[in-house]
């Protein structure tokens, strides 16, 4: 079998033993590029050059067989919100298409520090705005499992390079459900973690209360490995988890589920299809099978919480992107101009239509006149959605539903229906907007062969949980196994 096609703790026990080497790895995932990424535009950036180096120094130094070196040698990717010192940071944007930190955010150095080869930045819907994959000012990145359908958003090219073999893991970014949703289009794993759990410093934000970086892999074990990785308190991000004993996540795996208790919401099956519908009502079967309990619920506030995730995050978008014209960043030669026309001008070309429609929206929310009707109510409406799972998880340990309503949809099909694009966040904004973990994981497949995607959500600092639940469906099903994709026709 070629390297690329394994998993993270695959390749793991063939280097521990000496099969192969750091090198031999690197060297299968760049040949695997140099196939396929023409077909798939998943980077914006790649630096052969510096991971090759990287991985010929790990292989002269690296004591073999050691414990707690999961990650050493193992390539991944970031998506390109996510500041890195040695490769531009765009966002996918014209206005940052040129830009340069001069730091690492934190969740990069971790990695570095444990020796994981950083292969390239990966691409997104512009400044993460987006659910479908198509607003980057670079290009589409395609789905692999057909080159007509949108990998999803907003850590389209983050979800599409895991599927098609590219990277071993990658990191995304989840807003409203930019992790999960595009795992689910694109059939592997994708989590966002609680909301402080993984410091989020040097990541552009987009919704600051909303906001939260996290893994995307091709199994649950490889999730837990990474996440491990990356979670820890840092001073340097105010909303980062100070008093909490941060567990090792593989510990959940293989663990009975006996006794779990799971309940369904059914106010999000209402707009699934009928291919997801049925599939999870067959993965609340299995779950049965497994040993846990399995009840129907109702999550009454469910219908709120697009239009107050829409508005909040909208707000916070206003107010985040307020500071990005290109004199800062250097895009363009502005030295005719006077401030206000650079500053008119930069914004007007630098952000796509989506950001513009965001900061439009959100500097409406925050008038004066209209703050307390839209944005304040928004986020009383907020408490009253987060009271309200709260109560729900005591009930239940986790709630399941779809992840998205339906599968991966054409390219430009959403255009002239906006307002349809949102119902595709109404499982994946719940968490989000209270500050829970939740994770997707492949559940099946349309009758037309596209990957189906299932969300358990769970109480806060509950990965393991989500982990153990996620891991004993994996290991009894094969959905997670299978690659068959359009870029091997």
């Amino acid at each position: 079998m070629e390297l690329y096609k394994l998993t993270v703790h695959e390749v793991r026990d063939l280097i521990d033993s000496k099969a192969i080497s750091s090198s031999d790895l690197l060297k299968s995932i760049l040949g695997r590029i140099n196939e396929v990424e023409n077909k798939l535009n998943s980077f914006i950036t790649i630096d052969t050059d510096s991971a090759l180096d990287q991985a010929k120094k790990l292989d002269e130094t690296r004591p073999q067989g050691k414990q707690g070196l999961d990650l050493v040698g193992i390539p991944y990717g970031v998506k390109d919100n996510i500041s890195t010192k040695d490769m531009p940071t765009s966002c996918a944007s014209k206005m940052l298409r040129n830009y340069r930190t001069n730091y690492d955010a934190t969740v990069v150095k971790k990695l570095r520090d444990k020796g994981a080869i950083l292969v390239g930045k990966l691409n997104l819907d512009s400044f993460a705005i987006g659910s479908s994959g198509e607003t980057s000012y670079f290009t589409n990145t395609k789905n692999p499992w057909r080159l007509n359908k949108v990998p999803g958003g907003s850590s389209g090219g983050s979800a599409a390079a895991v599927a098609a073999d590219l990277i071993m893991f990658s990191l995304g970014t989840d807003t409203g459900g930019s992790i999960r949703q595009p795992a689910a289009f694109c059939g592997i794993v994708g989590m966002k973690p609680t909301y402080g759990l993984v410091s989020r410093y040097g990541l552009f934000p987009l919704a600051s209360s909303l906001d939260q970086i996290g893994p995307l892999t091709k199994d649950v074990r490889d999730c837990a490995i990474v996440l491990n990785a990356i979670t820890g308190h840092d001073q340097k991000d105010s909303s980062s988890i100070d008093k909490y004993s941060y567990p090792d996540y593989r510990s959940f795996l293989f663990k009975d589920i006996k006794g779990l208790r799971i309940g369904i919401p059914q106010e999000l099956l209402k707009d699934a299809s009928l291919d997801v519908k049925n599939h999870i009502k067959k993965a609340a079967k299995h779950y049965v099978e497994l040993g846990a309990k399995v009840e129907e619920t109702s999550f009454k506030l469910s219908k709120y919480s697009v239009p107050v995730y829409f508005l909040i995050s909208s707000a916070e978008a206003a107010s985040n992107l307020a500071r990005f014209y290109d004199i800062n960043y250097k895009s363009e030669d502005h030295s005719p101009l006077s401030f206000d026309e650079i500053y008119i001008k930069s914004r007007t070309e630098g952000f796509a239509s989506s950001v513009k429609r965001r900061i439009m929206i959100g500097n409406l929310a925050l008038e004066a006149n209209n703050y307390e009707d839209y944005y304040l109510q928004a986020t009383k409406i907020r408490a009253m959605i987060r009271k309200e799972l709260e109560k729900l998880l005591k009930d239940f340990d986790l709630l399941l539903s779809p992840t998205t309503p339906s599968v991966a949809f054409n390219f430009s099909s959403m255009e002239k229906d906006l307002l349809n694009t949102y119902k595709w966040d109404a499982s994946t904004v719940p968490a989000n907007l209270a500050g829970l973990p939740a994770i997707s994981i492949p559940c099946g497949f349309s009758n037309d062969g596209l990957p189906i995607g299932m969300q358990l959500m769970g109480r806060p600092y509950g990965e393991g949980t989500l982990l153990m639940a996620a891991h004993a469906f994996e290991q009894s099903t094969d959905y997670h196994k299978k690659r068959l994709h359009a870029l091997e026709v």
